[in-house]
């Protein structure tokens, strides 16, 4: 059997780098493209280390034990113990996860594919049987992107959507503090960015933004008020218009704002928003003051956790 030694190690550098990515998506960490390309580079060096002097301590579990720690300090670093082991073991997690749902999609359709010593190859001469190279290129990402997605919907099933958080909002210059409620009934997006909408009530924030900019956010026909508003305030090119439905009514809006920041503060951790819109809302969110915003959920999944310690 011939191996295209360079072709096997860009395969298994490519799943390595698609299995770190995955684990820094799943664990909330910042993703340092140039850290992540190293670990999978470490990874992958085990195929060149088969055809050395090392090739027993390279099929050893040992050796790929230390491979292993190798890629996730090189991607993730080493903060203290416990962040050390929670992203080892969810890399472990997320390779059986991957590697099983492959594994079981080959049995099932029975294509020429196999493992020699704990690497990723394709059997028959060469490059290997097409069927096999084409099982591997669209069966690996199919795989990662189905996990990836059933992960997704496990983390927003175990949101507890009645908690109160804290939710910190930064505009320009203009900073304020809310308290928000994670509402799974909120599933607002801007059309355009595709950002989740948090929902704030106009009124407890009109004492940090502009007055012409809330003036229009009270209106019930918030589009006829922006167009007829004349007077200018210096969060113009941030506004965004946001299309809602409500029971018996249609055509809708909101006004939005862009944010630079916003950061959530749940009672056991504190996450960075990647991208978000801030609507305005005309009506009281809560009659009894509990809360002053509408969390949107994917909020808390698609944010960061910011490192406390």
């Amino acid at each position: 059997m011939s191996i295209y030694l360079d072709v096997i190690w860009f395969l298994n550098f490519s799943f390595d780098l698609l299995l770190l990515l995955l684990t820094a998506i799943l664990l909330k960490r910042k993703i340092w493209k140039l850290r992540i390309v190293i670990g999978a580079l470490i990874g992958s060096s085990i195929i060149l280390l088969m055809f050395t002097p090392f090739a027993s301590l390279a099929v050893h579990p040992f050796g790929k034990l230390l491979v292993s720690i190798m890629m996730v300090l090189s991607a993730f670093g080493f903060k203290r113990f416990k962040y050390f082991a929670q992203s080892l073991f969810t890399f472990y997690f997320v390779t059986f996860m991957v590697g099983g749902g492959m594994i079981g999609a080959h049995y099932f359709i029975q294509t020429e594919i196999g493992i020699f010593d704990g690497i990723l190859m394709t059997n028959k001469g060469g490059f290997g049987d097409p069927i096999s190279w084409l099982f591997v290129l669209i069966g690996f990402p199919a795989a990662w992107i189905f996990s990836r997605k059933r992960l997704d919907d496990l983390e927003m099933k175990k949101i507890q959507y009645d908690q109160i958080v804290s939710v910190s909002i930064k505009i320009g210059d203009i900073s304020f503090c809310l308290k928000g409620l994670i509402d799974s009934g909120n599933q607002l997006y801007d059309p355009i960015s595709k950002s989740p909408v948090m929902i704030v009530d106009a009124q407890k924030a009109a004492e940090y933004l502009p007055d012409p900019l809330i003036s229009i956010a009270l209106q019930e026909d918030v589009m006829a008020a922006l167009a007829a508003s004349e007077e200018p305030h210096p969060l113009e090119n941030r506004v965004r218009i946001i299309p809602f439905r409500v029971v018996g009514k249609s055509n809708q809006f909101l006004i939005g704002l862009k944010p630079d920041e916003v950061i959530i503060t749940t009672a056991d951790e504190t996450i960075q928003v990647p991208k978000a819109i801030v609507g305005l809302n005309r009506t009281s969110l809560s009659p009894e003051e509990e809360y002053e915003c509408i969390v949107h959920p994917k909020m808390l999944q698609s944010g960061s956790i910011q490192d406390v310690s």
